[in-house]
């Protein structure tokens, strides 16, 4: 109580033991005391927080220390007690469950199990002794019907393609290791002559004009090309002709011009180891012959689709030897 009410109080029930004042005056006085020490305490609007005012404080709550991220959740004295308070609730375990729908985590994808697919070794478009060998093997076994040409082209692809079937393996007409194993085990090693015939046909009876020095003597009735040096026939390979709407050009002529990487300007085609023998018409490698055989023609020019047989032909032969072309 502060000094003015411990006065004020004196002052109701008088100094010593004098005089008593009735007890309905004292009563008056003690109730002044009290509402003036009330208002001495806190004054306000009497609103609707007036009731707030007198309700006694909360007492302050101290969170529990979080746990340490090595004790699984608990303090570092153990389990932790609840506040008395229930409105004030402890802070969640780091272990509990959120609130709230759960959602299960997106599945883990299991590594794939299934084998790698086997490895390409010829495919189209590749060339070369491997090729050779490949087409020889499946000549032997019935599934590539003409000499081998060292180019692996659509026959090819789809003799590869007819042997993969009948075996029961996939059909993409591209020799893998699997397909390369399994014609090793059913074939045998292909002679020089399987690898590298002559032609396919058999080399025509040589027109007189071929008999005396260097001539590449074409025959369009056997479809063969006969390198000859004085009547002796030095190398000898399958050709192809132009259609009837651009037919090859029959007589004598010579070889007046050589090139070797020559593109058409015409036709826009590549045209390898090319012999021009009679304006824009030449002997030289074609691919497309290589691949697809007689179903195509030339546009007048004398096809070879043994690329190793025309470079070979190309080096050896000069400007000014002959060409001869005759049915």
């Amino acid at each position: 109580m502060a000094d003015s009410d411990v006065g004020a109080a004196r002052g109701a029930y008088g100094s010593g033991g004098g005089g008593r004042r009735s007890a309905r005056a004292v009563t008056v006085t003690a109730a002044g005391v009290l509402a003036t020490a009330t208002l001495a305490v806190g004054c306000g609007p009497q609103g609707p927080g007036a009731d707030a005012l007198r309700q006694p404080p909360a007492r302050a709550t101290t969170a529990p220390p979080a746990p340490s991220p090595t004790d699984d959740g608990k303090g570092a004295t153990g389990d932790v007690t609840p506040p008395a308070n229930p409105s004030v609730l402890p802070p969640a375990s780091p272990s509990a469950p959120p609130a709230g729908p759960v959602t299960a985590p997106p599945p883990t994808a299991r590594p794939s199990t299934a084998p790698p697919p086997p490895r390409v070794l010829l495919r189209t478009g590749s060339e070369g002794a491997q090729v050779r060998e490949l087409q020889a093997r499946l000549r032997q076994i019935g599934h590539f019907g003409r000499n081998p040409t060292g180019y692996y082209g659509t026959v090819t692809a789809e003799a590869v393609r007819s042997f993969q079937a009948k075996r029961g393996t996939e059909a993409t007409g591209a020799t893998d290791a699997v397909t390369w194993r399994k014609l090793l085990a059913m074939t045998r090693t292909p002679t020089a002559d399987e690898l590298d015939p002559p032609t396919e046909r058999p080399v025509a009876e040589p027109d007189r004009r071929c008999l005396t020095g260097r001539v590449l003597c074409i025959s369009k009735k056997s479809r063969t090309l006969a390198w000859m040096i004085d009547g002796r026939v030095v190398s000898a390979m399958d050709v192809r002709f132009g259609s009837e709407y651009t037919p090859t050009r029959e007589g004598e002529f010579p070889v007046f011009w050589k090139s070797r990487d020559h593109v058409s300007t015409l036709y826009d085609t590549p045209m390898p180891y090319a012999l021009f023998f009679s304006g824009g018409q030449a002997v030289h490698y074609s691919a497309d012959f290589a691949a697809d055989g007689y179903g195509g023609a030339s546009h007048g020019c004398v096809n070879v689709r043994d690329k190793a047989k025309v470079a070979a032909l190309f080096d050896q032969v000069k400007n000014g030897d002959k060409v001869v072309i005759y049915w």
